[in-house]
């Protein structure tokens, strides 16, 4: 009875996609991230094996990161979707509840999807380095990624929790991830702040003499400045088995949530398009944790309850809560029926800098 009710949801699912092959295709956009991080092959996963089968053709765009997915979210033509880092996506609310007329203006019709996964804060050091862990880069001079990324705002936010202060500007250097590695092997940075989740092709891409000059700084679980991170950020282990080339064993580190976006449409072709979108995703959901990339597997098809000022897109919505308990039904009834649906709940600073806020 369970097999063939999961069989007949997913046989409509099925039915949907086989009516829509033959349609014109919507031609849509995703922001992503940098070319050699997993935002990037994240977007190709979606495109391939959830737009594509709907007859959505997803182009799939390389960015600086979050801040500059929020902005082209909004304003940029085509662009549909976006993946953002938890960290800067509630920067932005914050900055809105703070009276800041264009941070609301970018944030308030912004809506989420669905949670993905962790993000990897990569503290990467010299290897000959004396720094040990993440509370030695104190005092330091930083390579905190562009600005307009995911990874400036998740830099200057861990060293801001740690210490009680922002980073001294004379410290702060706004370099890619490619750029900060080689800034650190020459000395001309002692710390590289990288968030890019686990296994990253920048650093397994990477030339094996020049990687091994390198090293991650550990996370103590015991130092008070882990304590005070973990205010936003989530204890994790960077595995050995992510980068057998360079990691001698696992390395305790923070993570940072990865979510994916859209914007509060009402228009009715681009609602029900999103709405085949979020069908199969739902569908082929299997195939993103097989064939994708190995971050897939970190992803749970759930929607969990969301801080205040954070909203779902709601057709999206309702179509992603059907779905999950159409398969809940199939596979484990009475754990369906135990499962309630969760409630609804005039000078440039830094901050602003880092948020593409600035005239």
């Amino acid at each position: 009875m369970l097999k063939r009710l999961l069989a007949g949801w997913l046989g409509l699912a099925a039915m949907v996609v086989c009516s829509l092959a033959g349609a014109e295709p919507a031609h849509y956009k995703i922001v992503t991230g940098p070319e050699r991080g997993t935002y990037i092959q994240i977007g190709q996963d979606l495109s391939k094996w959830v737009a594509q089968p709907v007859g959505i053709d997803l182009e799939v765009l390389a960015s600086k990161g979050s801040a500059e997915n929020v902005q082209r979210m909004r304003f940029e033509p085509g662009v549909k979707l976006a993946l953002v880092q938890s960290d800067v996506y509630q920067a932005f609310i914050d900055m809105a509840n703070a009276g800041n007329a264009d941070a609301g203006t970018m944030i308030r019709p912004l809506r989420l999807i669905m949670p993905l996964y962790d993000e990897e804060i990569n503290v990467v050091v010299r290897a000959d380095s004396p720094m040990k862990t993440l509370a030695d880069i104190k005092d330091k001079t930083i390579s905190v990624g562009l600005l307009g990324s995911g990874t400036a705002q998740s830099a200057t936010t861990l060293y801001r929790l740690m210490f009680g202060q922002p980073i001294p500007e004379q410290n702060i250097q706004h370099l890619s991830n490619e750029d900060a590695l080689a800034a650190l092997i020459v000395k001309k940075v002692d710390v590289a702040i990288i968030v890019v989740g686990q296994p990253a092709k920048l650093f397994n891409d990477m030339n094996p003499d020049l990687l091994q000059q390198l090293r991650l700084l550990r996370a103590d679980p015991n130092a008070p400045e882990t304590a005070r991170a973990k205010q936003t950020y989530f204890p994790t282990t960077i595995r050995q088995s992510s980068y057998p080339g360079w990691l001698k064993e696992d390395v305790p580190g923070l993570t940072v949530k990865a979510f994916l976006v859209t914007y509060d449409y009402g228009l009715r072709d681009t609602v029900s398009n999103l709405d085949h979108f979020a069908d199969s995703l739902c569908a082929n959901f299997d195939n993103l944790q097989e064939h994708g990339h190995p971050k897939w597997k970190q992803v749970k098809l759930e929607l969990p309850t969301l801080v205040r000022g954070w909203k779902y897109y709601g057709p999206v919505e309702k179509h992603l809560r059907a779905c999950m308990t159409n398969r809940s039904a199939a596979l484990s009834p009475t754990a369906a029926q135990a499962q309630a649906a969760p409630k609804p709940r005039a000078l440039c600073t830094d901050q602003e800098r880092l948020l593409l806020l600035c005239k």
